[in-house]
């Protein structure tokens, strides 16, 4: 029997549902370097990290908003009706999920980026550190080495 379809593929319905939904709540680091590139003003990107992590390196032009302060700032740092996008340290970490939450209490649209500062990093996008602008060298499996997009 086979391990992939011993339970079977969803109803098409539920299947369109269900990535439908995803795609509500959730958006990726190539997705979100390609808006900040051309300068798309309706996202506000948040890193939700410790001051400490934030100075380690961040994503040039995010805001720095740790979690545990967005009730009380997220107004003054995000302006309303924009679509917020959280991020924390990758995909073994939780916080960016606790920001969005957050945010979404709030009344804010808001989306999570998959992958978090690791991948951001690890594809070789631009970060910032107290030692100014930098860029990692890519890594071959988290992106084409070439710059070339992955056109998925």
């Amino acid at each position: 029997m086979s391990a992939v379809t011993a339970v079977p593929a969803a109803a098409n319905a539920a299947a369109l549902a269900h990535y439908a939904a995803r795609l509500a709540f959730e958006t990726d680091v190539s997705d979100v370097a390609a808006d900040l590139a051309v300068g798309e003003p309706g996202i506000v990107v948040v890193d939700s990290r410790s001051l400490e992590s934030w100075r380690q390196g961040h994503i040039q032009g995010a805001v720095h908003l740790p979690t545990a302060e967005i009730a009380a700032r997220a107004a003054e740092v995000v302006p309303a009706h924009v679509t917020v996008v959280t991020y924390c340290w990758g995909p073994g970490c939780n916080g960016a999920t606790r920001a969005a939450l957050e945010f979404a209490r709030l009344g804010y649209p808001v989306k999570e980026m998959l992958g978090g500062f690791e991948y951001w990093a690890r594809e070789g996008l631009p970060v910032e550190t107290v030692s100014g602008a930098a860029r990692r060298p890519v890594d071959p499996l988290t992106a084409p080495v070439t710059g070339a997009a992955c056109a998925c």
